[in-house]
């Protein structure tokens, strides 16, 4: 390996290991970056490539014709594997330089595209959480996502009946506020 070939995988790491924008931040070591980059080459996910001047070597994400999915698709996945599931107004914004779509409606049809494959879904609309307008959309890529769980934690009894006593003793107290500040004027 020449020099400058190992000038290209230092940039790749320090890539990978870039903090801002990404979920999960990770610190990969040069030699995870390098076993997962031979996985992904022994899969023609990447494929090694030189720069202009032909001693750089540079690598090519091959994913879209590997798996037959279109630029704005392939724009839409990186996004969710990088920073996490994300609404259709948000995968929009944070996809702008790697693909531009005309409107919020194409990144959902986009997605449901993924989501209704044949082939197997690459995508899953998650249910809405609690406060929240939009739905998001995670992918899935490294298998199944967790969901949240739907029920809000309830409070047992005992934490209720701790509760309400507590509300008492507190209504009482004001009674007898009230009373005081009655007898005082």
């Amino acid at each position: 390996m020449t020099a400058l070939a190992g000038w290209g995988k230092i940039r790749l790491t320090l890539g990978c290991n870039q903090k801002s924008a990404r979920e999960p931040v990770i610190s990969a070591p040069e030699s995870e970056v390098q076993a997962a980059l031979e996985e992904l080459r022994g899969r023609v996910l990447v494929l090694e490539t030189y720069g202009a001047s032909g001693r750089v070597l540079r690598y090519a994400q091959n994913f879209g014709k590997v798996y037959g999915v279109p630029p704005a698709s392939v724009a839409l996945l990186a996004m969710l594997a990088l920073r996490g599931p994300q609404t259709v107004s948000e995968l929009r914004a944070n996809s702008e330089r790697l693909y531009r779509f005309d409107d919020s409606s194409s990144v959902e049809a986009y997605l449901e595209e993924l989501a209704e494959r044949s082939s197997g879904a690459l995508v899953i609309r998650l249910p809405k959480q609690a406060g929240s307008r939009e739905h998001r959309w995670a992918h899935l890529l490294c298998g199944a996502v967790a969901l949240p769980s739907e029920e809000p934690t309830r409070e047992t009894s005992g934490e209720r009946r701790e509760l309400e006593e507590r509300v008492t003793r507190l209504e009482v107290q004001v009674a007898e506020l009230q009373a005081a500040l009655k007898d005082l004027l």
